[in-house]
């Protein structure tokens, strides 16, 4: 499981950090500036930020569960990874435009948090 948080947190440097850099490079000034006056967004970097927002919703739910299963012993790395997995499809169907498939990537990134969270506070048994 710690390579999967360890991968999880990449995924978050690149989709938070390294995406919105690359795509923003042609406003370079602004990015060394206060940021007090924002350029226009693309669709595309428009897209590319609501789905980091909507990372850095479920990121801390994924590490707390995560951290919890490690402290319990439980085998949740192939959950863990379907999540990852999951999420690395979601920004590439968000920064495409795919819409009802985004939707239903972000509901099994869900069901996967849910399952974490109910194997984490013993409801389940695995």
């Amino acid at each position: 499981m710690t390579e999967i948080i360890v991968l999880t947190l990449l995924l978050a440097l690149i989709q938070i950090v390294l995406l919105p850099l690359l795509l923003n490079l042609k406003n370079f000034r602004f990015l060394l500036s206060n940021r007090e006056d924002p350029p226009e967004l693309t669709a595309l970097q428009g897209r590319i930020n609501r789905a980091s927002s909507n990372l850095q919703e479920s990121l801390p739910a994924f590490l707390v569960l995560a951290v919890l299963a490690q402290i319990q012993g439980l085998d949740l790395a192939l959950v863990g990874s379907v999540w990852l997995a999951l999420r690395g499809a979601y920004l590439a169907a968000y920064g495409l435009g795919i819409a009802l498939l985004r939707t239903l990537i972000w509901m099994a990134a869900l069901v996967c948090l849910i399952y974490m969270a109910l194997a984490v506070g013993g409801l389940i048994a695995l």
